[in-house]
């Protein structure tokens, strides 16, 4: 078995100490960065690995935190993560990746790790029916959280999301301008914070325009594309039919197109239809999708900001914060419908 590189044997080479070692693989500020790099290049030279495992049991802190979201593939959850990483990796953070797929036992199961392993901290998206006990328990065990969004009541940590009920609204109202008067909302459930703000403001905007509520408008459940197209089904098996349809998401909304071209319909021009996320795809998709700019990096960078505050000692704080998102025009929805 080969004989493990130690820290003398860098320092020796190199004429430094070993603290200065220590400190330039650590990324110290106290030594210069040309002597960090010349350190690292001869560390990675001699086969040096640093031995994380022995540096928390000297520090208390691990440099590990805890992502966890519910679908990795969705492309909200990639500009967020991005987001994350970046502010993270100023300092010189690692984070372990899950993804829970809604599935509380898995989520809990990926926050005993964490507790186990000693990770700093924990970024996350809560699982449906996640309580606050959960969150309570990581805290209470020095696995300090945030929420990214969707937001738990009673957690009494600090959660980063979109204003959902105002993007959600300012969809509705741009449709009601282009002339629309039935207005279905696909996608979504009153089980997330997310749900229920989306279609708080989707009701709100039809009171606004003094336009009825039809039961048979509100479609629950589809999240993704392929649940979106098997919507579509459900959309125009109502009568009278409904001239514009605003989705929970662009996944959503994207899948109902397909849908709907199926169907012989022309998406924008037969049927309007909005998304929400503004995820890239929705720019180039055919027609372009109008949808709500939910602010996803703001909300990565500043919550993985607000991680890194709790982890030079600020105390916890009970507060949803929200980011003003932003109404994009686009094809999907140009068409003014006759009055």
């Amino acid at each position: 078995m080969a004989q493990k590189v130690k820290l003398s044997t860098i320092a020796d080479a190199l004429g430094v100490s070993t603290a200065t070692v220590s400190l330039a693989l650590r990324d110290s500020p106290l030594v210069a960065e040309v002597t960090r790099e010349r350190i690292k290049e001869a560390a990675r030279d001699f086969g040096y690995i640093y031995n994380r495992r022995a540096a928390s049991l000297r520090t208390s802190k691990s440099g590990i935190v805890g992502v966890c979201v519910h679908d990795i593939m969705n492309p909200f959850f990639g500009e967020i993560l991005m987001a994350v990483e970046e502010e993270l990796d100023r300092q010189r953070q690692t984070f372990i990746l899950c993804n829970h797929h809604d599935d509380l036992s898995k989520q809990r199961s990926f926050v005993d790790t964490l507790l186990q392993l000693g990770a700093d901290g924990l970024i996350l998206s809560p699982a449906l029916g996640t309580p606050a006990a959960d969150i309570r328990l990581a805290e209470d065990n020095e696995l300090p959280v945030t929420l990214i969004a969707r937001t738990v009541e009673g957690s009494g940590v600090r959660g980063f999301r979109g204003d959902d009920s105002y993007g959600m609204g300012l969809a509705v109202d741009h449709l009601i301008e282009r002339g629309h008067r039935e207005i279905a909302m696909v996608g979504g459930t009153a089980m997330t914070s997310t749900g229920r703000d989306r279609e708080a403001g989707y009701l709100a905007a039809l009171e606004r325009a003094k336009i009825a509520f039809r039961p048979e408008w509100r479609v629950e459940g589809p999240r993704n594309r392929h649940s979106g197209f098997d919507a579509t089904a459900t959309v125009l098996a109502i009568e009278p039919r409904p001239t514009a349809i605003v989705c929970f998401s662009d996944l959503v909304a994207l899948g109902l197109m397909y849908g709907l071209s199926r169907a012989g319909l022309r998406p924008g021009i037969d049927i309007a239809v909005t998304g929400y996320d503004d995820i890239d795809e929705a720019a180039i998709a055919m027609p372009s999708l109008s949808t709500v700019s939910n602010g996803q990096r703001e909300v990565g960078r500043r919550a993985a900001g607000a991680l890194l505050d709790r982890l030079r000692g600020e105390p916890a704080i009970d507060e949803t914060v929200l980011i003003r998102p932003e109404l994009k025009i686009r094809q999907s929805s140009e068409y003014a419908w006759p009055s």
